[in-house]
C-alpha cells in the first residue's frame, strides 16, 4: 500500500497568510538549516519528516513572535 503524499493545503498556509509571511521570511529568521522548498512543501501538504516540520515550526514562531505547536500546523 502508497502512503499518501499529497494531504492538501494544510493549516501553516493559513497562519502564514495571517501574519502576513512568505516563504523567504521563515527561512530568513531561521536559525536551522531550511529552505523555501521545505516551507512551500509544507504548506501544500507535502508530506515532510518530523525533523522538516520541527524546523519550519521553529522557524514560523520566530517569524510571527508567537508559539505555534505542530498540532496547529500540520494536520497529519
Amino acid at each position: 500500500m502508497e502512503i499518501e503524499r499529497n494531504l492538501g493545503e494544510q493549516p501553516i498556509a493559513r497562519i502564514m497568510a495571517g501574519h502576513d509571511l512568505k516563504a523567504h521570511d521563515l527561512v530568513a529568521r531561521s536559525t536551522d538549516q531550511i529552505t523555501h522548498k521545505m516551507v512551500s512543501r509544507a504548506c501544500k501538504g507535502r508530506r515532510l519528516t518530523s525533523n522538516a516540520k520541527l524546523k519550519v515550526c521553529h522557524a514560523l514562531n520566530r517569524a510571527a513572535d508567537k508559539t505555534y505547536a505542530l498540532q496547529d500546523l500540520f494536520n497529519y
